[in-house]
C-alpha cells in the first residue's frame, strides 16, 4: 500500500447491527477518515492564533465551539478556547482573530451567563476594535420572533467598534449541523488565505492516491456507538403513557415513561430529552396528492442515503411551518406572481400574515405545484429536527428510565386541524410498548446547588414543573437537606392540576416546605405565579437573603419576563434597594448561579 492511500473503515454485513445503524457507522467512519491536513498548511498556520468564544445556555453552542477548537488545532493554529461567560471583552482588544459561536436565548436575548460580556461591550466609550477580525455563528430557532437576534447584536456592535469581518454573519436553525459544517469550511479557508496570502490554496485540503477499505469487526467499533446523541439516537421502549389533565380540560398534557436500562444514557437532573419526530403519515398522505408526485420517487439526502419521497418527507423534512424561504424557493421553481409579490420587502406585514398557521399542504393547495421532480420539493424544505423536553425524573430515585412532560399542541387554522409535529405523535401515535429515538441535552447551565442544604425557590407554571419534579424526587433520593419551595400554576384546579397526588404528597411530608398554587381562571381576576411571588414578596426576600437558590422554567416570551419583573420589585422593596441596586443584587444572584432559567 502507497503511504498515498487512505484506510477508510468498513462495517461488515455480518456486524451485529441493524441496517440503519450500520449505514450510521459506515457514513460516520468514512467522514471521520476523509482527509487529513497538509503539512504545507500546517507550516503556514503555526504562527496564526484563533480564538474561538462562544455563548451557550444548553451546551450546543459550546460544543459546536469545541469541534471547530479541536479541528484548527489539527491544522497547526494555535487556539484559544473560552465562554463567553467571565470573558473580560477588553481582552478582544488584544486579539487578531476571534471567531464567536452563540446561541439566542429566551425572547431575543443573549444567554444568561453572557449577558454581562455583552452589557460591558456596550458601555460607552468602550475602546475600539480596529484590529480585531471576526466571524459569527449565530444559533436560533426559526419559532421565535427574534431569531438569531443575539448574533446580529453582537455583529453589529463588533462593527460599530470598528472590528472587520472575515465572513457574512452566518444563522442556523436548530439543526445546526449543516450550516456548522459550511461555515467552518468557510472559517478554514479564509484562515488559511490569512496565514499564508501568497498562497490561498493552502486553505483547501486536497487528497490524493486511492482509497483502500479496511473491514472492522463489531468489538473494533463498540466505542463509535457508546454515546448515543442526536445523530446516534438511542431507540428506547416506551413504557408507560399517562394523562395528567382531566378529560374535561380544555387541553392535554401527557407524561411518558421511557426505557434507558440497556443503553448509554446518561442524565443529570435539570437536562432535556430530545425526540426525533415523524410527521403525521396522514398529512404526508395530504401533500402527496396534492403533488404530482406517487412518494415512490427515490430522492438523496446528505448523509442519510436514498430513500423514497414518501420517506423523507415523513422522516426527515419539516412540512407543517411555511416559512419565507420556502415560499421564495417555490416562486421561484414555479414562477408565481403573486408570491413574488408577496416577498417583496414592502409587503412584510402582509407576508407574515399569509405564513401565519399555513404548512406546506396550504401553499400545493391554492398555487399548485409546477414542480417538476421530487428533489425541486425537497430542496426548498427545511429538515426536520428533534425536539426537546425537560426530564421530569431522577437518576437516583428512577433508574432505568426517563420521564418526560409533553403539553399536546392542537388547533385549527384555515378551515384544518392542525397539531405540533412531536406531541402529537407521542399523544396519538406512539404507544406503550413502541420504540422511539432519544438522547439526552445536557444543560449545565440548570443545576442544583452542590450544597444539599441550600434551599431551592422554584417557579414552574405549566410543563414548566417538569424539572422541577425532578429536582424534588432527586433531593428526596439524595438525603438534601435543604427547603424547597414550588410556585406551579396552570388554568384550573379540577382539571389541570399536574402531578397533583406527588406535589400534595410532598407537601404533607414535608419535602416541599411550601407549594404556592396559581390557578389561573378558578376566580373571575386572573392570578399567575408572578402573583404569587409578589404576595409572598417578604418570604422569598428572606430565603434568598438565606442563601436560596432560584430557578425558573416555562415560556420566555412572558411568563419568564413577568417572574424577571417581579423579583426585581422584591429585591427592591423588601431589600430598601433603589433600582440600581436591585438590577446590582439580581445579577449577583446569576454570577453565582443563584438564579438559573431553562425557558423556551
Amino acid at each position: 500500500m502507497s503511504r498515498s492511500e487512505t484506510l477508510v473503515p468498513y462495517i461488515p454485513e455480518e456486524a451485529p447491527f441493524t441496517h440503519e445503524q450500520r449505514a450510521w457507522l459506515n457514513g460516520y467512519l468514512a467522514g471521520l477518515y476523509s482527509y487529513a491536513p497538509a503539512k504545507a498548511a500546517e507550516s503556514a498556520s503555526s504562527n496564526l492564533h484563533v480564538a474561538v468564544l462562544y455563548g451557550s445556555q444548553t451546551g450546543t453552542a459550546e460544543g459546536l465551539a469545541r469541534k471547530l477548537s479541536k479541528e484548527l488545532k489539527g491544522a497547526g493554529y494555535t487556539v484559544s478556547l473560552n465562554s463567553l461567560e467571565g470573558y473580560i471583552p477588553a481582552t478582544l482588544a488584544a486579539e487578531r482573530i476571534a471567531l464567536f459561536i452563540v446561541s439566542t436565548y429566551g425572547d431575543g436575548e443573549a444567554p444568561d451567563s453572557v449577558q454581562p460580556f455583552f452589557q460591558q461591550l456596550c458601555v460607552e466609550h468602550f475602546p475600539l476594535l480596529g484590529d480585531v477580525s471576526y466571524a459569527i455563528l449565530a444559533l436560533g430557532d426559526s419559532h421565535y420572533e427574534h431569531f438569531c437576534e443575539f448574533g446580529k447584536n453582537l455583529d453589529a456592535k463588533l462593527r460599530g467598534l470598528g472590528a472587520t469581518d472575515i465572513l457574512p454573519r452566518a444563522e442556523s436553525d436548530v439543526e445546526v449541523d449543516r450550516p456548522f459544517t459550511g461555515w467552518k469550511k468557510a472559517v478554514i479557508k479564509k484562515l488559511a488565505e490569512m496565514a499564508a496570502p501568497s498562497s490561498a490554496t493552502h486553505g483547501e485540503i486536497q487528497l490524493s492516491g486511492e482509497t483502500s477499505i479496511v473491514e472492522m469487526s463489531a468489538p473494533t467499533i463498540q466505542a463509535a456507538q457508546q454515546k448515543h446523541t442526536r445523530e446516534n439516537p438511542y431507540f428506547s421502549f416506551l413504557t408507560q403513557k399517562r394523562a395528567l389533565t382531566h378529560s374535561s380540560s380544555s387541553k392535554l398534557t401527557i407524561h411518558l415513561d421511557f426505557a434507558i436500562e440497556n443503553s448509554a444514557l446518561h442524565y443529570e437532573v435539570g437536562d432535556a430529552c430530545g425526540v426525533i419526530p415523524q410527521n403525521c403519515p396522514a398529512l404526508i398522505d395530504t401533500i402527496l396528492g396534492l403533488s404530482r408526485f406517487t412518494g415512490n420517487e427515490p430522492i438523496d439526502i446528505p448523509r442519510v442515503g436514498s430513500v423514497t419521497l414518501r420517506e423523507g418527507l415523513l422522516q426527515h423534512f419539516a412540512v407543517t411551518r411555511l416559512t419565507r424561504k420556502m415560499l421564495s424557493e417555490y416562486a421561484a421553481f414555479t414562477e408565481c406572481r403573486q408570491l413574488k409579490e408577496l416577498l417583496i420587502s414592502s409587503q412584510q406585514v402582509e407576508l407574515e400574515r399569509y405564513l401565519h398557521g399555513r404548512d406546506l399542504a396550504d401553499l400545493l393547495e391554492q398555487y399548485p405545484s409546477g414542480l417538476q421532480t421530487p428533489d425541486e420539493l425537497v430542496k426548498m424544505l427545511p429538515r426536520l429536527v428533534p425536539r426537546l423536553y425537560s426530564i421530569s425524573s431522577s437518576p437516583a430515585a428512577h433508574p432505568g428510565q426517563v420521564h418526560t412532560t409533553v403539553s399536546v399542541v392542537r388547533y385549527r387554522t384555515h378551515d384544518r386541524d392542525r397539531g405540533g409535529v412531536c406531541s402529537t405523535l407521542l399523544a396519538e401515535r406512539i404507544e406503550p410498548g413502541d420504540r422511539l429515538p432519544i438522547y439526552i441535552q445536557p444543560n449545565k447551565k440548570f443545576r442544583l446547588p452542590e450544597d444539599p442544604a441550600a434551599p431551592v425557590i422554584m417557579v414552574g407554571p405549566g410543563t414548566g414543573v417538569a424539572p422541577f419534579r425532578a429536582f424534588l424526587h432527586q433531593r428526596r433520593a439524595t438525603g438534601a437537606s435543604g427547603r424547597n419551595w414550588l410556585f406551579f400554576g396552570e388554568r384550573r384546579s379540577s382539571t389541570d392540576f399536574l402531578y397533583r397526588d406527588e406535589l400534595e404528597c410532598m407537601r404533607d411530608d414535608g419535602l416541599l416546605t411550601q407549594l404556592d398554587l396559581a390557578f389561573s381562571r378558578d376566580q373571575e381576576h386572573k392570578i399567575y405565579v408572578q402573583d404569587l411571588m409578589k404576595q409572598n414578596a417578604r418570604g422569598v426576600w428572606r430565603w434568598l437573603e438565606e442563601g436560596a437558590f432560584l430557578y425558573v422554567c416555562g415560556d420566555a416570551t412572558r411568563m419568564a419576563k413577568d417572574v424577571d419583573r417581579a423579583l426585581h420589585q422584591i429585591v427592591e422593596e423588601q431589600g430598601g434597594n433603589q433600582r440600581e441596586a436591585a438590577e446590582s443584587y439580581v445579577q449577583i444572584l446569576k454570577d453565582d448561579r443563584r438564579y438559573q432559567r431553562d425557558v423556551y
